[in-house]
Parts: structure tokens; sequence; C-alpha cells
């Protein structure tokens, strides 16, 4: 998940570099992935045990640049995964994702928010489930951050 947001943070930055003249209108930009595959290895979010990640998708990057300079961006991925743990003992998993994730930038405060969803059947007749949700606000100087996983089990 993290190379998506590194991925996303790339998107933004092209369009926040195409629009850094603030104008008298606004500037948006959205752009759409198809059919995308990601390889990774990550660890299993329930038990930490490392594996390789198999993300096939579909997504939609939005950023919207207001004429004050204030920027506006969300993203959308949604699709299937397969999670192939290192250790073959382990069971593999394979279901369901869908993540988003956006913010708001202003002259004073600052907003970030993403929720993380995955639904998957175990090759040993397990589940897996989690729902995360991460929201963090910079406001006159103040840092707040919160995690929260809502349901985990595997």
């Amino acid at each position: 998940m993290r190379r998506k947001l590194v991925f996303a943070a790339v998107v933004l930055g092209l369009l926040m570099g195409t629009s850094s003249v603030a104008s008298a209108q606004a500037f948006t930009e959205t752009f759409t992935v198809h059919d995308f595959t990601e390889v990774f290895v990550d660890v299993n979010p329930c038990t930490g045990d490392p594996g390789t990640v198999t993300l096939n998708y579909n997504g939609v990057f939005h950023g919207t640049v207001d004429p004050n300079g204030g920027f506006h961006f969300t993203g959308t991925l949604a699709g299937t995964f397969e999670l192939v743990p290192l250790d073959s003992s382990l069971p593999t998993y394979t279901g369901h994702f869908a993540q988003w994730f956006g913010g708001n930038t202003t002259s004073n405060s600052d907003g970030f928010w993403a929720t993380f969803n995955i639904k998957g059947n175990g090759s040993d007749g397990s589940t897996l489930s989690v729902n995360a949700v991460t929201q963090i606000h910079f406001s006159n100087g103040v840092l707040h951050v919160q995690f929260e996983t809502l349901n985990c089990h595997s």
C-alpha cells in the first residue's frame, strides 16, 4: 500500500507542478488506471508475517487547485489481491481490496484522510478482514494524527 501512496504523491506532485501559479480559475486534473498490476513484498496487516502481494485494480486520482492556491485531491483504488506468505506453512489469502485517500490544503490548515479495506479467504479456510482509517490534520501549528483499525482478524 505504501507504493500506491508514493505513486499518488508523484501524480499529485505533477499536478501541482503544472499549476504552480494561482489563476482566477480553478485547475482540475483527473487520472485513471485500468487493470493495473503491482507485485511487491509487504506484511499480512493482521499478523505481520511477510509475504508477496499481487494487486490487480482500477483506480482514479483527482486533484484541484483553487484560485487561492488551495489544493484538494482524492484517489480511489479497488480490485483483487493475493498475499502469498514467505513462510509456506502459512495460508495464502485472496480476495478484494478497496482504498480511498484524499486531502485538502489551504493557507492555514491541512487535512489528509485514508481508508483501507480488505476481505479475503485463506487457503486453509480462514478469513482475512481489515478496515483501517487514518486521519492527519495540521491546523494553526498543531499536528493531530489518528490511526484506527476497526477490524482486523485472520
